[in-house]
């Protein structure tokens, strides 16, 4: 009982910390913001909202000024339910990649902003 008040305790606190310390969102011409959305449409990261490794991926896609679609993946059992049969396992953050009729599942909020920095830094 009092681990799970803590975890939740924390888990506010990391949100909060988020909150008020959020990056700006890149600011790029409308045509390539427009191509940007259209590249990310493709992408969707399921994640847990107090997960400090979610919050850091989150904050890249931000920063980076990709809308991407987020999943629920710790309250909704139906994304849960697909992170683990696509995916195979649940394990957050977890970007799901749709190019070119493939699906890739990419783990490790380390290697989600390492892809998403070389896709969409430069843009």
């Amino acid at each position: 009982m009092f681990v799970k008040a803590l975890r939740v305790g924390l888990g506010q606190l990391v949100i909060f910390i988020d909150f008020i310390t959020r990056p700006g969102k890149k600011q790029r011409p409308a045509e390539t913001q427009a191509r940007v959305n259209a590249a990310a449409q493709g992408l969707t990261l399921y994640q847990f909202h107090a997960c400090p490794f979610c919050v850091k991926t989150r904050r890249t896609l931000r920063r980076l000024n990709v809308p991407v679609a987020l999943k629920d993946a710790k309250n909704n059992e139906q994304d849960r339910q697909t992170l683990l049969d696509q995916g195979g396992r649940i394990k957050v953050p977890c970007l799901r990649i749709e190019e070119n009729g493939q699906t890739t599942w990419m783990y490790e909020s380390k290697v989600i902003i390492d892809y998403l920095d070389k896709r969409f830094a430069a843009v």
